[in-house]
């Protein structure tokens, strides 16, 4: 079959824009416990977004979809709706558990994680579809290179997120997969294959856990 062509170009200057915008702001940052530059998951979840059939906002809003919350703040969230426009703005903040990182209160450990990432899925419901498919995007991306990991490293893995043994970090998946799972029909149908391998990917962690270390003592927040 011979390859296919658009009239028009679907990614602009805008998406050139943003992808130096977040490699620019990401320059030192590495994937947690790896020597991986932190911009392969921003181009990994962009992708992923332009194959549930996502528009140009929504590659965009994947490409800036840390930068609020991995230290621009609510700064930065103005920079992104000047230069990129108000609906990636909306993006980027709906997939971002804290708009002022400055304030987090280091000491409230675990109880401040659990709070900002229990907020978050709570909040799916009002979430637009375009920033539930940058989400879905990545956190597909995420439990993906968790599952390879978890396989390669075994227990050792669960150190980068010190979440000691990673139950809360296996419980968060759970219940975003189930969250992912209430939204399917606002997601649209390119994205319906992504919200069953969050599934798949998320049930093989568990598994894999289960062989590790034996059943998890909590299946979702609640318990």
């Amino acid at each position: 079959m011979p390859e296919s062509f658009t009239d028009v170009p679907l990614l602009t200057a805008r998406f050139d824009a943003a992808l130096h915008y977040a490699t620019r702001h990401h320059a030192l940052q590495l994937r947690k416990g790896t020597p991986v530059p932190y911009a392969a998951h921003l181009l990994a979840v962009a992708s992923l977004v332009l194959e549930m059939h996502g528009d140009e906002d929504e590659a965009i809003g994947a490409l800036l979809h840390d930068v609020v919350e991995d230290g621009g703040g609510r700064a930065a969230l103005a920079e992104i709706e000047a230069a990129f426009g108000a609906p990636v703005a909306e993006i980027v903040e709906a997939n971002s558990d804290t708009l002022d990182p400055e304030d987090e209160d280091a000491s409230a450990g675990r109880a401040g994680w659990f709070a900002r990432k229990k907020a978050y899925v709570d909040a799916f419901a009002t979430k637009s579809p375009a920033a539930l498919r940058v989400s879905l995007a990545d956190k597909v991306h995420n439990s993906r290179s968790i599952l390879l990991d978890y396989r390669t490293l075994g227990d050792e893995l669960w150190a980068r997120f010190g979440q000691g043994q990673g139950l809360a970090t296996r419980v968060y998946y759970r219940e975003l997969a189930a969250a992912f799972e209430r939204e399917r029909g606002r997601l649209g149908e390119p994205a319906q294959p992504y919200v069953d391998e969050l599934h798949r990917t998320v049930e093989a962690i568990t598994a894999l856990a289960e062989t590790h270390q034996g059943p998890d003592s909590r299946t979702l927040f609640s318990g």
